[in-house]
């Protein structure tokens, strides 16, 4: 009996080396996910949506603030075809409380994230070797394939990227 269970426990054990380790949390008083690189990268490998709209933004950033009602609508629209919008906050740590103030306030319906990684040299050109790291940025990624975009849009010009990627 003593040896099944040293067996079972190295089982168990060698099934789990295949796991990630990353970092995530949820910002205290918040819905707000705070997760590191691999984090992200293994919670939208694993989204169960056909397709992710992932914004990368901060609550300083003025040409991102003036584009998030276009993301909104955009998730509104595209809910019911599995488009999901992940906006993904590049506040700094210090800023967190008026990151948790901004989205209740303007009472943000797509999912936030907060991307809790000290190390953007490392992580910017694994979400696209052209990126300068200048924001608003978008990942439309799917099944079919991805589209990066280092750019600002209106709602007009995003759901013209989304469809050309979704039809």
């Amino acid at each position: 009996m003593k040896r099944m269970l040293i067996v079972l426990l190295i089982i168990l054990t060698s099934c789990q080396e295949g796991q990630k380790d990353y970092k995530e949390a949820l910002i205290e008083g918040s819905n707000i996910k705070a997760l590191d690189y691999d984090g992200l990268e293994y919670y939208v490998q694993n989204h169960p949506s056909e397709t992710l709209v992932i914004n990368f933004w901060a609550t300083w950033c003025a040409p991102c603030i003036r584009e998030l009602p276009a993301f909104e609508k955009l998730g509104k629209e595209y809910k019911n075809k599995d488009v999901t919008i992940l906006l993904v906050s590049l506040d700094f740590p210090d800023q967190l409380e008026a990151l948790k103030a901004f989205v209740e306030k303007k009472d943000l319906q797509s999912e936030v994230l907060y991307l809790d990684d000290g190390d953007a040299n490392a992580w910017i050109p694994k979400v696209n070797d052209s990126w300068s790291g200048a924001i608003p940025a978008t990942l439309i990624t799917g099944s079919k394939r991805k589209k990066f975009y280092e750019r600002s849009f209106t709602y007009k010009e995003i759901e013209q990227e989304l469809n050309t990627l979704i039809n």
